[in-house]
């Protein structure tokens, strides 16, 4: 049995999944429910994890998936002959996964470590790549970066952990990006622009949200993925 904040948050979830194909940020979660902070959205994910209404994907910068619904809303699953899968959609497999065949994987640039605190200048380095799965991808060029510092751990990037960025110089409100600030320092943040403003904002509240003239920061990249490695 869920609690009505249980419940909301399960479904807003379930809807964001199919709507865009990934997990809704912290700050959606917390905005859909009215919540005044995101501890209190880790404490609904923790419980609905608990009662295994969600789960948690591996390699993902938004990791989380609707294992189940409430019986009452759980939708009729079709069988899988009526179901035709788009070419860039992974059908999942339950059991042990079989690893993607090499075609499937693409060598990425690794361009050094980029801060996830303060600023720092990342160091491209063209002597090393990185392997990822071509469906992360999409179209556009990409290149990867080594993640140091810990002002992205609400959105689920940590230190130590391998960015994958679509290059680009536009980026939405509330996108994670890669921002060159003053021509020297690389960071990466959630971009916001008011008015003749640029706000650079680290998803951990122990980081002051920097703000900038729109000449002083340049978008050089999109987030699109993220690796993990356990030792």
């Amino acid at each position: 049995m869920l609690t009505r904040k249980q419940h909301e948050l399960l479904m807003f979830i379930h809807k964001h999944l199919n709507d865009t194909g990934f997990s809704p940020s912290f700050e959606e979660m917390k905005d859909a429910l009215k919540l005044k902070s995101k501890s209190g959205i880790h404490r609904l994910i923790t419980a609905l994890e608990e009662r295994h209404f969600l789960g948690r994907r591996a390699h993902r910068a938004r990791a989380l998936e609707v294992l189940r619904l409430p019986e009452d809303m759980t939708p009729k699953r079709p069988r899988a002959s009526d179901v035709i899968p788009p070419s860039n959609v992974i059908t999942p497999q339950f059991g042990r996964p079989a690893p993607p065949p090499a075609s499937s994987m693409v060598a990425l640039p690794l361009y050094g470590r980029i801060a996830a605190g303060v600023p720092i200048e990342a160091m491209r380095d063209v002597g090393h790549t990185v392997e990822v799965s071509a469906a992360m991808l999409g179209q556009g060029e990409h290149y990867a970066l080594e993640v140091a510092g810990d002002s992205m751990v609400e959105a689920g990037i940590l230190d130590g952990d391998t960015v994958v960025i679509r290059r680009g110089e536009v980026a939405e409100n509330g996108a994670i990006v890669v921002a060159l600030v003053d021509e020297s320092e690389v960071t990466l943040k959630r971009i916001y622009r008011r008015n003749n403003t640029v706000a650079l904002e680290a998803a951990n509240k122990a980081y002051e949200t920097r703000i900038f003239g729109p000449d002083r920061v340049q978008v050089q990249g999109k987030l699109v993925g993220l690796l993990r490695s356990y030792h």
